[in-house]
């Protein structure tokens, strides 16, 4: 299979590295820490003799140089080691590399998480700057970017329900995170369905057929074990009415066609067009982690109807000083109509913010430029994101 020069660095000190499962972390710390000392957590019997004793981790190490690099893989499967990672760090001057499919269960059972002695990274699914010449735009809105996915397309949908499985079996029911399997799997279709949509826990909960509370603790669920990300509305008061309900995208596109139950099925337009927000949605947000830029990103929608998919706050606003957005529209279409640009022009002359850039991303081959909205083909725009030419 081919091999994918990821964008994500390895500090110089201990770090968390965070991402959804089979996103690519442990193939990735494999050949990018040069020496170290490996603990799978995926391993029962180590799983639960340190679940028992932690004081056993320096044992294990044994002796080895300070500075040394220690990798401990699927950390949230004994939280009760930080502790003692922590002891290590301090008297040993050891480095640990801290990855795992979930900050969930460390935090719920207590962990500090270093208290600021390791840092985060995150990994998620491919990216078009990560894939190079390998990346195809229709693939990644039918498929997504899973690497098991994008080396063997012809297999996608066995991948794919395979790993909704896998994430039900291990994340889900291994970890009792739900009293009862059922109710979450109706959720997971509904929520596989409602991609890219504002989030309505009380449609939701109707559609599953589960309690409006359950809905709104399945979602969190989702989010703790990385597999999806809410987009917060943008209320800068321009309209009377704006939308305060933020929307729920998936973390990849083919993970929630799967979910959905649609793997077999053949995406349909509308499936592909919220797709699509998933993709763009996805590599701003590794753009942003990628290149420190982290920027507070939305999406805007009026009462009436006018949206705008994206609003990336470039700079926050401070005193008299107006903040600064980017604006991005989506469409599924290969041919762009002027119209699609009327809710960024609204936007931009309201006068409550300062605008850096206006941008129609659709399917087309052409670019243009229509006074300050620019329109890009995909492939164009994303090289733009992660050339730092767009924030």
């Amino acid at each position: 299979m081919r091999e994918f020069r990821r964008l994500v660095e390895v500090p110089g000190r201990s770090f968390f590295l965070f991402g959804p499962r089979g996103v690519g972390k442990s193939f990735w710390l494999r050949r990018a820490l040069e020496s170290r000392r490996v603990f799978d957590l995926l391993d029962t019997r180590l799983q639960l003799e340190f679940a028992r004793a932690p004081y056993l981790l320096e044992a294990r190490i044994g002796e080895v140089e300070p500075g040394a690099w220690i990798w401990l893989d699927e950390v949230q499967k004994v939280p009760a080691l930080l502790d003692e990672v922590h002891r290590l760090m301090e008297t040993r001057g050891l480095r640990f590399a801290l990855s795992g499919s979930s900050a969930r269960k460390l935090l719920r059972q207590g962990a500090d998480l270093l208290a600021g002695r390791a840092i985060t990274r995150r990994m998620e699914p491919l990216c078009s700057r990560e894939l190079a010449d390998a990346f195809d735009v229709r693939a990644s809105l039918e498929w997504g970017c899973l690497p098991l996915v994008v080396g063997d397309p012809s297999n996608a949908r066995d991948i794919l329900t395979s790993y909704v499985h896998t994430y039900i079996r291990e994340e889900v029911r291994e970890e009792g995170l739900v009293r009862k399997i059922e109710p979450f799997l109706r959720f997971l279709e509904v929520a596989g369905m409602m991609n890219g949509r504002v989030l309505n826990a009380e449609n939701v909960a109707r559609d599953a057929q589960v309690p409006r509370r359950s809905v709104v603790s399945y979602f969190e669920i989702l989010e703790g074990t990385l597999m999806g990300h809410r987009l917060p509305a943008w209320q800068p008061r321009i309209a009377v009415r704006e939308v305060a309900h933020p929307k729920f995208y998936w973390f990849d596109p083919g993970v929630a066609r799967a979910a959905a139950g649609m793997a077999f099925e053949a995406a349909d337009p509308s499936w592909l067009g919220f797709s699509l927000e998933t993709l763009v949605f996805h590599e701003l947000r590794v753009h942003n982690h990628v290149a420190a830029r982290e920027c507070r990103i939305a999406y805007y929608r009026t009462r009436a109807g006018a949206e705008v998919d994206f609003v990336i706050e470039s700079r926050r606003g401070t005193g008299d000083r107006k903040p600064q957005v980017v604006l991005v529209e989506t469409k599924l279409a290969k041919r762009w109509d002027r119209s699609w640009e009327s809710a960024m022009r609204h936007v931009a002359a309201s006068g409550k913010v300062e605008v850096a850039g206006m941008y129609g991303v659709y399917l087309g081959e052409s670019s243009y430029r229509f006074d300050d909205v620019k329109v890009l083909p995909v492939r164009e725009f994303l090289d733009a994101v992660h050339g730092d030419r767009v924030f």
